[in-house]
């Protein structure tokens, strides 16, 4: 009975301090939501949180006033093509770390992770501006690449650890190259952690603010960019602020949602045993 007991009260806490740290995290986007829909005196006016008329003129003010529709895209045409640029050098990279046990590289990029973005800023900047690419999206592509690839190694070297060398092995004595069994067979069965590395990779990309402030213009501007447009010195724009905040995150819950079936599908379906 005392073991019982035990683990029962176990099992309480365990979902208390789940609860917990769930409510933590939902209250401030909840906040977020119900502040787009109110005025700038109903945001203000604290002792009130639910007691309002819901209205729109927040996001019409960001998709009219603001342009928002441009940022989106210009979001969205960055973080895809920095992590597909990611995924093309970073794959291989992690194959070759994970396979030849080049532990030496693989610090060396987690080092050029660890450092502050902003130690790249100045040496970015001078080299894109000697090639005239400020305010393209070549510039920023590749900036955020710096972001993307380290992170994907990262995630996929473990990943490629795990698989035995016999899958190789079998598909070099039936003719494949390196090359070839690495495309034929190690990627086809790499969906999952290919699948997560590239939905964070994106959501790096997507929230990537300092890069962005200082390689971009007017034609390449991105939504973390754009948010300034709310700040002014005498006042901010809460209404049109949490709007704006809502606009960015929705995207990227949606393709987490979406693909997270896709991840459990693989790691499920997918699964090789040795």
């Amino acid at each position: 009975m005392n073991k019982r007991k035990k683990i029962t009260m176990k099992l309480i806490s365990t979902n208390i301090a789940i609860y917990v740290i769930l409510i933590l995290f939902i209250l401030p986007f909840l906040w977020m939501i119900l502040a787009s829909f109110k005025t700038q005196q109903q945001i203000l006016d604290t002792s009130n949180l639910f007691g309002f008329t819901p209205n729109f003129d927040n996001y019409i003010s960001v998709f009219t006033k603001y342009a928002f529709m441009d940022f989106i895209v210009n979001s969205f045409l960055i973080a895809v093509a920095s992590t597909f640029l990611g995924l093309l050098l970073g794959l291989p990279a992690a194959y070759a770390i994970a396979k030849y046990k080049q532990n030496g590289l693989g610090l060396l990029i987690l080092i050029a992770r660890i450092v502050p973005g902003i130690s790249f800023l100045i040496p970015w900047f001078i080299i894109f501006s000697r090639l005239e690419l400020i305010d393209t999206y070549t510039a920023l592509t590749l900036s955020h690449t710096l972001v993307t690839m380290p992170f994907i190694i990262w995630v996929m070297i473990p990943f490629f650890e795990s698989m035995p060398g016999e899958l190789e092995e079998s598909a070099r004595i039936d003719g494949c190259t390196t090359t070839g069994a690495f495309l034929r067979v190690i990627l086809p069965i790499s969906g999952p952690g290919m699948i997560t590395s590239s939905i964070l990779a994106f959501i790096f990309s997507w929230n990537n603010f300092m890069f962005s402030l200082i390689l971009a213009g007017e034609k390449t501007k991105t939504l973390p960019i754009a948010v300034f447009n709310f700040l002014s010195y005498s006042e901010i724009n809460w209404g049109g602020l949490m709007a704006a905040s809502v606009i960015i995150t929705l995207p990227v819950l949606v393709i987490a949602l979406i693909m997270q079936r896709f991840i459990i599908a693989g790691l499920t379906g997918g699964a090789v045993k040795g």
